[in-house]
């Protein structure tokens, strides 16, 4: 058979093996050790999957991933999550709709020091929704900010989703935090508007708060973002300013938080031995995909289907940015089929080639592929984040909660398109770095 039958059939084989069961990770290995030993010889393909596993976990920048998370999980046990809360319910909370502004503003907040959507969307769940439902707010709406907001964390730096793209696509993973500061920021305030408009066309939706905060009350209450934005300024301050790199930022900020959990006595040996292994497991998860991708990558070259569906798209009388909306088309598609990082890992061996060959900007493809995999988090019937949110509210239905995320979607859709139209909102931060 010709090289791209082989690699077309294997592509064909990994999805079908998903939708048997087979975890991602082992499923692109296999298909990708089978293939290389099919177009090279079975002799190459064990070392090449030998050697990847082992570079993969052994290789050193990798390690920004655990440090990261753990962090995160610091953050969490250190009760930040509440502070941030507390501070902008005290700010937003008398606002129509102010607490699903503080909400959205909190898990930006929170964002800032936890690369881990899932785990924001939870620990604000547990604290923001009660809050919403004990002033009768819809369902709908309590459960849409919540699940849109924690998508957050995965574009404010620390990200996991841009250090897994940076991992697969070679790109700097410190330029690549940085990018996602000012689009982060643009995707919080669209958040917000969607749910001033969402009140403002049925003000049912948020019954005014009661009892107005006066202004002392909210100074002090603006203590409560100060150790967040603390860590955010010496974490990803530092890699800006080129004091660390990502991975000494992540162990500085890993050890920041381990100090102050430890000195405010809020967290007990059982909640940090949890911290570490979530740590451990979620790190675990990631670098085994990534081992995958890489098998399969090497096969999918062998294939030679990246560089000719380059070369066709390159080929194509049509403009590049027809291609980029068919790219973004088959990102919202499959958000509804695999979770973020496995839809990241499946798909830029082949999209990234294709993107750098028609002159998109690797770091500014990151944000827009970013972007993509956040509404993965809240698109039917895969949406991890609406999940996670359902948990926290057993008694109301999933499609409730569905249907509350869905106008975030088109908030995620418009800052697309104005980082198309601007794209150097992602740029200008991460160029500056290189001066």
């Amino acid at each position: 058979m010709e090289p791209v039958t082989v690699g077309l059939l294997g592509i064909v084989a990994v999805f079908l093996l998903l939708f048997l069961g087979m975890p991602i990770a082992l499923a692109c290995m296999f298909v990708g050790m089978a293939g290389i030993a099919y177009l090279a010889s079975p002799e190459a393909a064990m070392p090449v999957v030998a050697s990847t596993i082992y570079g993969t976990f052994a290789f050193y920048p990798y390690t920004v991933i655990p440090l990261f998370i753990l962090m995160g999980g610091f953050c969490t046990s250190s009760g930040m999550t509440s502070q941030l809360f507390a501070t902008f319910d005290k700010w937003l909370g008398r606002l129509p709709g102010g607490l699903g502004l503080a909400t959205i503003s909190a898990c930006a907040g929170f964002a800032a020091v936890s690369g881990s959507s899932v785990a924001s969307a939870a620990a604000m769940g547990t604290i923001a929704i009660p809050e919403m439902r004990r002033f009768h707010y819809d369902p709908r709406l309590a459960a849409g900010c919540v699940a849109a907001g924690g998508t957050l964390a995965f574009l404010i730096p620390p990200s996991i989703g841009f250090i897994v793209y940076g991992m697969l696509t070679e790109q700097s993973i410190g330029k690549l935090l940085v990018s996602g500061i000012l689009p982060g920021i643009l995707l919080a305030l669209a958040y917000v508007v969607t749910v001033l408009v969402m009140v403002k066309l049925n003000p049912a939706l948020a019954p005014a708060s009661p009892d107005p905060v006066g202004l002392i009350d909210k100074f002090k209450a603006a203590r409560g973002v100060a150790g967040a934005l603390s860590l955010f300024l010496v974490v990803i301050g530092g890699i800006y300013l080129g004091v660390f790199t990502p991975t000494e930022a992540a162990g500085v900020g890993a050890t920041i938080m381990f100090l102050w959990v430890i000195a405010a006595r809020r967290v007990t040996f059982k909640e940090l031995a949890a911290c570490l292994m979530d740590s451990l497991r979620i790190s675990a998860m990631v670098l085994f995909l990534v081992a995958g991708a890489s098998v399969f990558s090497y096969f999918l070259a062998l294939s030679t289907i990246p560089a000719q569906v380059a070369a066709w798209a390159a080929g194509l009388a049509i403009s590049r940015y027809v291609v980029l909306a068919a790219v973004t088309g088959i990102y919202l598609f499959l958000g509804c089929l695999l979770d973020s990082i496995s839809m990241m890992v499946l798909t830029m061996p082949v999209i990234f080639p294709v993107m750098t060959t028609l002159d998109f900007h690797p770091i500014w493809f990151g944000v827009i592929s970013v972007l993509m995999m956040e509404a993965g988090l809240i698109t039917p019937p895969m949406g991890l984040n609406v999940f996670t949110v359902a948990g926290v509210m057993p008694d109301v239905p999933l499609e409730t909660v569905f249907k509350g995320s869905l106008p975030f979607l088109f908030a995620i859709a418009t800052v697309c398109l104005i980082l198309t139209i601007f794209p150097q909102i992602a740029l200008v931060m991460p160029m500056m770095m290189g001066r």
